[in-house]
């Protein structure tokens, strides 16, 4: 007799927030192997929450990765004094995860640090493309002068062949 585990529902609700919230690198199959779960289950639970209409789960709920710069920034600072059982239960309201939220402190972080740098990377961008124009210059006139040269070999070898008659 086969005994089937039990998965409360606040699991359940966790698990088919992952599965919709996914980076598109990530199967359904990946997801359910990381939650230590059957893929046909979740798969049931997918089926079950769109069915009865589960707006915390739905597909059609706003991915975290499809949340703006201000939203982002909205949700740190809602979330910055939470801890433990508190913060979860707020992640698990607006369908996000702890990670997530760690991984947006980090972006912004990075992105004040980065900011003051931005002259330095237009800057860059148009040395970039000056160069790769000089190159592009560099090259026409190379075959220009190739040209010329290989003009001015024949012209001398016409002159040897016709005995120094044309001058």
């Amino acid at each position: 007799m086969k005994t089937y585990k039990r998965y409360s529902a606040g699991f359940k609700e966790q698990a088919l927030v992952k599965v919709y919230s996914r980076n598109n690198d990530q199967t359904i199959e990946m997801v359910a192997n990381e939650l230590n779960i059957n893929v046909t289950t979740l798969k049931d639970w997918m089926r079950q929450s769109k069915k009865t209409g589960n707006q915390i789960a739905s597909p059609t709920s706003k991915r975290p990765k499809d949340w703006g710069l201000e939203e982002r920034l909205t949700a740190l600072q809602q979330s910055y004094s939470l801890t433990g059982d508190d913060l979860n239960a707020w992640c698990r309201e607006r369908g996000v995860f702890t990670h997530q939220l760690e991984q947006w402190k980090i972006e912004f972080c990075s992105q004040a640090e980065v900011g003051g740098s931005r002259e330095e990377a237009q800057s860059l961008r148009a040395l970039k493309i000056e160069k790769q124009n000089l190159e592009r210059e560099l090259l026409r006139k190379d075959k220009a002068l190739a040209e010329a040269a290989a003009l001015l070999v024949l012209q001398k070898k016409f002159r040897a062949l016709l005995g120094g008659e044309v001058e």
